[in-house]
């Protein structure tokens, strides 16, 4: 199976270290690429939407996004981490998922990511690691991925694994390993279903396109829409 990782800092500290013990269960069977940001995506995305009117080989760091976005096609499982920063995910995750809008479903959803499946993974010092997670869920889930897992950890402490007292190490390390069991049991020949709430986003993303393409068939979103057969019966997750 193939993994990619999305690491939302270059920094080794808790959250690098949450991640290793969670790939651990697929290191002697997995194929895993990793990239670490800003270094794999050092540019902000600077809103000119080149990528959802003339395609996303018309941006500015299409070298860079199109490398990470092939990767993740080909992942059978996503894994994305960030420690949380001022209550959300690193700035450097942040400009990833903003160059990724014409991925969302009401523009170019690619039909593979309906059936993948993902795992967030974010640690804080306090508060602060939901609102990190979900950050990072909403770009997933509007991708057309339904499952994902989220694992959060409050360290309330140091933020520096050496010095966590023990039972706190223990804590973590026994919330991780059981997400990634989880995982890790998983037949990923098979894809993940596709629920309800993201069937209900693609309605109503088909009526617009339906309406947008009717008025202009060269508008690139609806014309992608209409070769997909997403305007018509076919549905991504019954490919």
């Amino acid at each position: 199976m193939n993994i990619t990782v999305i690491n939302g800092t270059e920094k080794h500290g808790v959250t690098y270290r949450l991640k290793e013990m969670f790939l651990t269960a697929f290191r002697d069977h997995a194929n895993i690429t990793e990239y670490y940001l800003p270094k794999d995506c050092p540019n902000f995305c600077n809103g000119c939407i080149s990528c959802t009117i003339k395609g996303e080989n018309t941006c500015k760091d299409a070298a860079y996004i199109g490398k990470i976005d092939k990767s993740l096609l080909e992942a059978d499982l996503i894994v994305m981490t960030s420690p949380a920063y001022v209550f959300h995910s690193t700035g450097a995750m942040k400009a990833l998922l903003d160059h990724f809008a014409y991925r969302w479903m009401p523009h170019r959803p690619a039909s593979e990511m309906f059936g993948k499946r993902a795992v967030i993974i974010t640690q804080c010092l306090g508060a602060g690691a939901k609102s990190t997670a979900m950050d990072i869920k909403h770009s997933l889930s509007w991708w057309g991925i339904s499952k994902i897992g989220i694992f959060t950890g409050a360290l309330m402490g140091d933020i520096v694994w050496e010095r966590l007292s023990e039972k706190k190490r223990a804590e973590l390390t026994k919330k991780v390993e059981k997400l990634s069991q989880k995982f890790a049991r998983i037949d990923y020949t098979k894809p993940a279903y596709t629920n309800w709430i993201t069937k209900t986003k693609f309605s109503i993303c088909r009526s617009m396109q339906q309406t947008l393409h009717k008025n202009d068939p060269a508008y690139l979103d609806g014309k992608y829409w209409a070769e997909q057969g997403w305007l018509g019966k076919t549905r991504p997750w019954k490919a």
